[in-house]
């Protein structure tokens, strides 16, 4: 490699020792158009991160233009597609859209406030190694393009994925070591504190997610002191920039209307508080515009409503700070009004309706057979899911005019926390061998919706009769925080949340905890402030907890009579084909002959569905019929007479297997002609009474009567 690009920029690289590899972080290399681009190399793992930032600020709009997008590709992991119609990589997997988000998650709350620039970064996998995921490294490499950009980006921000391997907390595990152990950990953080969490885990205590944020934190360190020694090599150049600020005499003008309006005045439970709120509101504009000047009025109305909405933060924070008071007038560490009830709908194979407050979650249920796993092909994985969360979130839940759509990402996200909550609590396939899938069809939202969502699923399960190990509940944890004193919130609402500094969500079963999931609104937390938070945390899932098993202690017993039946054998993977036989011409016999659906796993399992016993029973005996090795000692009924010659019969004793059952072996008496006992068609009673050397197999009518006759 040269030490200069093609237009005599000099490549520079810099490195470091990140958890027992070189990671290394090059640029000037590709992306010359970019604003900043960066290629990061760790293992054999390459990611090019490339950082866009536009030259203006964009007018009218009231956010941050940001995305930050992660782009999979196949070649990376030298695989081509497994579909069979589309090859070239397309819409993002989820799977991509999820890592997108945790790249996003811990660098969106380090630009300023008011920063209207649209900023785009995208990270690119052009090499994986596959000891370990790439999504840290892009992390890594994304933080490193926005501290080249010169924009107003408060990091660097590092990441790692940590797992317990043997008891050990371990940094970039392997997919093996992370399936197979009992925790799957991110943590991203600056240099002072710690910005996000996000953690799938089977039933992990408070104390070892402790102190795993703290080992993260400390690993993570070299990566960020290496962009800093990026940023220096470099020689950044700063840019000018303006903050899109609600006007000071606005604010001021809207603080002074608003005093004595809010406080006691607004503090009440939902939905009265969010009246009230909206008639304050409008109370505002009808004032001002008929103060001002109507064109001048029309022109500001947008700031004047910003300015009401950040008085109403300012005495939301000031409610709970001062006072210790939230704004529907609960405790810090109160849950709000707990309903819940299963068996809604009536075809479905488990539903139940969960309400928290005015957050209100629908879940359905709908088993099958395991031929409806969906199939994952992605640049990492190539499996297939048997459980399956979705989560649905239109419009009206929040009292607005909307167009449906496909899933966004924060439903994606939202359907993939729920989910990772339930999932250590799924019982196996041999235990329970169907497919998942669980909707939850979100009806009113203020406030965490992704942990309602998990108690509806957790509900429904149960009434779907799918028997989980232990139920699962979760909680929204908030915070403010008064200079160093930080006040922690449990169940947080809408209004809290948007004027809080973290939202933390845990959920987890009475032995521990199964999904969490932390953002922070300001410049991280430290890991104190973050045990309080847990441990607050666990409290309140014990509370909800209560609720759901009073509504449902267990699992019913018996499922929907409109769910299918399934049931699973083994049988030698040799013996597969022999079940499917040529170009299919057995099993599609077996599934017409019997009405059952039958799913074939290569370790030789064999799933058989249908909403009827007896096509069960049907397929199940069928199936043990070909792949049964006959047995020196067995009894064999209803076999089929294949042929009679002078000396004996030949009689099929299972598919395809017959044997010789000799005229001396035909009955007590003397036989003196085969054709005077049986003829072909008939079915007999045969016992295996020998396998000679060349593997043949001798049968005995007489011995198999003898045989019945002493039972």
């Amino acid at each position: 490699m040269g030490t200069t690009n093609p237009f005599g920029k000099k490549i520079v690289t810099v490195e470091t020792d990140l958890c027992g590899r070189k990671l290394s972080l090059e640029v000037n290399r590709v992306g010359f158009r970019s604003t900043a681009s960066v290629l990061a190399r760790y293992g054999e793992t390459v990611v090019l991160a490339t950082a866009m930032v536009g030259p203006h600020s964009v007018t009218g709009m009231d956010y941050f233009p940001l995305s930050i997008d992660y782009e999979e590709k196949f070649y990376a992991a030298g695989k081509i597609s497994g579909s069979r119609f589309v090859k070239r990589e397309g819409r993002p997997s989820d799977d991509a859209i999820l890592i997108g988000r945790l790249i996003d998650r811990p660098i969106r709350p380090l630009w300023p406030k008011g920063y209207r620039r649209e900023v785009q970064g995208v990270t690119t996998v052009l090499s994986m190694d596959p000891s370990f995921r790439p999504d840290m490294v892009a992390m890594i490499a994304m933080s490193a393009a926005f501290m080249l950009t010169g924009a107003p980006f408060d990091g660097p921000v590092a990441g790692l994925r940590i797992g317990l391997v043997d008891d050990k907390l371990t940094a970039f595990p392997s997919a093996e070591q992370l399936d197979n152990g009992p925790l799957d950990l991110v943590v991203a953080g600056t240099q002072d504190a710690i910005m996000m969490v996000e953690a799938g885990a089977n039933e992990v205590t408070e104390e070892q997610i402790a102190e795993a944020l703290e080992f993260a934190h400390s690993a993570m360190q070299p990566a960020i002191k290496l962009q800093q020694e990026l940023v220096k090599k470099v020689g950044v150049t700063k840019q000018e920039y303006e903050l899109a600020l609600p006007d000071e005499a606005i604010q001021k003008k809207v603080d002074a209307w608003v005093e004595g309006k809010f406080g006691e005045a607004i503090r009440a439970p939902y939905p009265e508080r969010n009246e009230l709120v909206n008639s304050l509101r409008t109370q505002l504009h009808e004032s001002f515009a008929a103060e001002l000047d109507e064109d001048f009025y029309h022109e500001k109305r947008a700031q004047y409503d910003e300015a009401f909405t950040m008085a109403l933060h300012k005495d939301v924070r000031a409610g709970i700070l001062k006072d210790q008071i939230r704004p529907d007038g609960r405790k810090l560490n109160e849950v709000r009004q707990l309903s819940s009830e299963v068996g809604l709908l009536p075809r479905a194979h488990g539903s139940s309706l969960f309400t928290r407050g005015m957050t209100q979650a629908l879940n359905i249920i709908t088993v099958a057979p395991m031929s409806y796993a969906q199939v994952i092909d992605t640049m990492e994985k190539d499996v297939e899911k048997r459980f399956m969360h979705h989560y649905n979130a239109p419009g009206y839940t929040v009292g607005e005019v909307r167009r449906l759509g496909s899933p966004g990402r924060r439903e994606i996200g939202h359907s993939a926390l729920a989910e990772r909550a339930l999932l250590p609590v799924i019982p196996a396939e041999d235990v329970f061998p169907y497919a998942i899938r669980s909707v939850t069809e979100i009806m009113s939202q203020n406030g965490s919706t992704s942990m309602a969502a998990t108690c509806s699923s957790c509900l429904a399960l149960m009434d779907a009769g799918v028997p989980l190990l232990r139920p699962v509940s979760g909680i929204a944890m908030g915070l403010m925080l008064d200079g160093k004193k930080a006040y922690i919130l449990t169940d947080i609402a809408d209004a809290e949340d948007f004027a809080g500094d973290m939202d933390f969500k845990v959920a987890g079963t009475s032995k521990g905890i199964t999904a969490l999931q932390m953002d922070m609104k300001v410049h991280g937390l430290g890991t104190d402030i973050l045990k309080d938070a847990l441990q607050q945390g666990k409290a309140g899932r014990q509370h909800i907890l209560d609720h759901m098993i009073s509504t449902m202690p267990e699992p019913r017993k018996e499922m929907s009579p409109y769910a299918p039946r399934v049931e699973s054998i083994k049988i030698n993977p040799d013996k597969i084909r022999e079940v499917i036989g040529k170009g299919g011409e057995t099993i599609n016999k077996i599934i017409a002959e019997t009405g059952a659906e039958i799913d074939i796993k290569d370790d030789g399992t064999v799933f058989i569905a249908s909403p009827n016993k007896e096509s069960i029973d049907g397929a199940v005996q069928y199936i043990k019929n070909l792949t049964e090795d006959p047995e020196v000692g067995t009894i064999y009924e209803n076999c089929r007479v294949v042929s009679v010659l002078d000396f004996g019969a030949f009689v099929e004793i299972l598919p395809g297997k017959e044997g010789l059952v000799h005229v001396s072996e035909m009955s007590e008496e003397r036989v003196n002609k085969p054709s005077d006992v049986v003829k072909e068609g008939d079915t007999v009673t045969v016992k295996l009474v020998a396998i000679d050397e060349r593997g043949r197999l001798v049968l005995s009518m007489k011995q198999a009567k003898k045989t019945a006759d002493k039972k």
